[in-house]
């Protein structure tokens, strides 16, 4: 007799389905396809947002349902429902098995099993009682209106969700994980006359609120948004023009993230429309340039124990040494292209389907020191934090803010800018990289990836970056 998992008394008995039968429809579903699966989801998510001085808003959520895929070559057939009973599944088994097309497969293996766990599997939204979280957020908007006169405006949220998954395989197999994920942001606005600026920081992970709640993590967390937008009431128009740009180490990965990582995930390369598509092997970035993307660090925004496939996730190496040497993959995309999945495939939850996806996309270290390379440059910008951007995955053409940004003038940082987006294309930004710092940081955990619709976390990190003739928009004039 197998015994009892963590997610039993979610899924199964008085709570919905019955596992003999469910397995059976299954089972029936997938009988003649290549791949699929059952994937099961319970979810409890809250928000609480700070703002004008009172709680503005407080929500309690809790969602449960699931997603049956069939795969047949490179069609699939997708079915979800909130309704956990053994006619809503029959239902989505008759429904999927259309995907079959008279097609004739055996079905891939399922995924090793891991008994890694790279998070706590407690709940958060349990460990710390409702009007405890008010009173954080009531301090954090007494804390940051005493610490300037310049303050106008203090907006903070605190939110968390305590995630449980099960995926079920035609051969009876199962796996399982439970996935906890807090967060805390605090915003402020600065005024010097009529001038208004904001600044900005959040902080998160999959871990309790216990390591973000403390005293000294959100007066930290206040400080260093209040810092940024006092450094912004004194920046001066952004030069434009072609020039040598610095990027800070951690959050500025996640111009890498964009403009980079998404070309490099296994569908794009399949349907070859990613601007990196057939040139494994080649050299697409500078010497000592190498991403990772590593969804096994303990505690991480974007790690995951399994994917929502059931791989263990994995570090995959995609360029080591400026060389194409992989690509993020779910399972039908790795059996299409003759590839291993990574552990990449993600779906925002059971009502979506999975795709490759990045994890922790970061750049590792290099030897110089960060003094060092901010004194290699005459002139240039050094752009330190980075607020929204676009790119375009077919051609890897980007447009970045950067919400913290420097000039660097004769070696040295100076006078903060204002108005500066970065403008490139990503893999000729690669070819353009002089110096990689030895300072590698990850992000504070914050990211939200998206694609095709689907939100999932993500993390990021770099060390302190050179790029070489990077194009900076900017608003001076003259």
């Amino acid at each position: 007799m197998t015994a009892p998992t963590q997610t039993d008394s979610l899924f199964f008995g008085a709570a919905g389905l019955d596992p003999d039968r469910a397995a059976r429809h299954v089972g029936g579903a997938l009988a003649g396809c290549d791949d699929g699966e059952l994937f099961l989801e319970y979810k409890q998510s809250e928000r609480l947002g700070w703002d004008d001085g009172q709680l503005k808003s407080a929500s309690f959520d809790i969602s449960q349902g699931f997603g049956l895929r069939a795969v047949a070559g490179e069609s699939s057939g997708y079915c979800h429902a909130s309704e956990l009973s053994d006619e809503a599944l029959k239902r989505a088994a008759d429904t999927v098995q259309a995907a079959r097309h008279g097609h004739s497969g055996t079905l891939a293996l399922a995924p090793r099993g891991t008994n890694r766990h790279l998070y706590t599997s407690a709940n958060p939204l349990e460990g710390v009682a409702f009007e405890q979280k008010v009173r954080l957020l009531q301090d954090i908007d007494t804390y940051a209106r005493a610490a300037s006169p310049k303050v106008r405006q203090v907006s903070a949220a605190i939110s968390g969700e305590w995630q449980a998954v099960r995926i079920m395989r035609a051969d009876g197999s199962t796996a399982e994980d439970i996935r906890p994920l807090v967060q805390l942001v605090v915003t402020v606005v600065c005024a010097d006359g009529d001038r208004m600026e904001t600044g900005f920081f959040g902080t998160g992970g999959r871990d309790l609120y216990d390591s973000f709640i403390a005293e000294s993590a959100w007066k930290d967390a206040v400080d260093k948004a209040l810092r940024e937008a006092e450094i912004k009431l004194a920046a001066v128009d952004a030069p434009a023009g072609e020039m040598t740009v610095v990027l800070g180490s951690g959050w500025p990965g996640i111009l890498l993230h964009e403009a980079i990582g998404h070309g490099l995930e296994g569908d794009f390369n399949r349907k070859k429309t990613s601007a990196f598509s057939g040139l494994m092997g080649q050299r697409v970035a500078a010497p000592g340039v190498t991403v990772v993307d590593d969804g096994t660090l303990p505690d991480r925004r974007g790690s995951l124990t399994i994917d929502d496939e059931g791989t263990p996730s994995g570090r995959t190496t995609l360029i080591e040494d400026g060389i194409l040497v992989g690509y993020m993959q779910d399972r039908m995309n790795a059996r299409l292209m003759g590839m291993e999945p990574t552990g990449n495939g993600r779906r925002e939850s059971y009502a979506h389907h999975p795709m490759p996806r990045m994890t922790n996309t970061v750049m590792e270290p290099g030897p110089y020191a960060p003094e060092e390379i901010l004194a290699s440059v005459s002139n240039g910008l050094y752009a330190v934090n980075f607020g929204g951007g676009q790119v375009d995955i077919t051609n890897g053409k980007f447009v970045f803010s950067a919400s913290e940004a420097y000039l660097i003038e004769n070696g040295k940082v100076t006078r903060p800018v204002k108005g500066a987006t970065l403008i490139g294309n990503g893999p000729d930004a690669l070819t353009r990289v002089g110096m990689v710092g030895n300072d590698l940081a990850l992000d504070r955990g914050i990211g939200t990836c998206g694609k095709e619709g689907q939100g999932v976390p993500v993390g990021v990190g770099q060390p302190t970056l050179r790029i070489d003739g990077l194009t900076v928009g900017g608003t001076a004039s003259g």
